[in-house]
């Protein structure tokens, strides 16, 4: 059986930014955006590896990619406001992008195939 790394690394973006949240100082509100927006990027991809149909998959996928989207506009403020430092920006923004691009071609493949 293969390796879901899609599910790998978005339960890693997840698992790293709560632990990130519980040693950082930032508004209580980024933390809960940034947590929800992230764990939501793992939520939704775990669900679409049990969706109903290749349509519920894709609009898992879907959701998932604007969470990690929005978990990187997060990050970006927590740097903009020195919560974190510039390794830790880059460390998490480049998981975001790794997982961003591989939503991006799941969800081409998916169109794809549907027609």
């Amino acid at each position: 059986m293969s390796k879901n790394y899609l599910l790998i690394y978005s339960e890693q973006l997840a698992t790293e930014i709560e632990l990130l949240c519980q040693n950082i100082k930032a508004s209580s509100n980024t933390l809960f955006q940034i947590r929800k927006s992230s764990s939501s990027v793992y939520a939704n991809i775990r669900e679409a590896n049990y969706g109903q149909s290749k349509a519920d998959m894709l609009s898992k996928f879907e959701i998932a990619l604007k969470e990690c989207s929005e978990t990187e506009g997060w990050l970006q403020l927590l740097f903009n406001t020195q919560a974190i430092n510039e390794e830790t920006f880059k460390s998490h923004r480049n998981l975001c992008g790794r997982i961003r691009r591989m939503l991006i071609a799941s969800c081409k493949t998916l169109k794809e195939n549907a027609k």
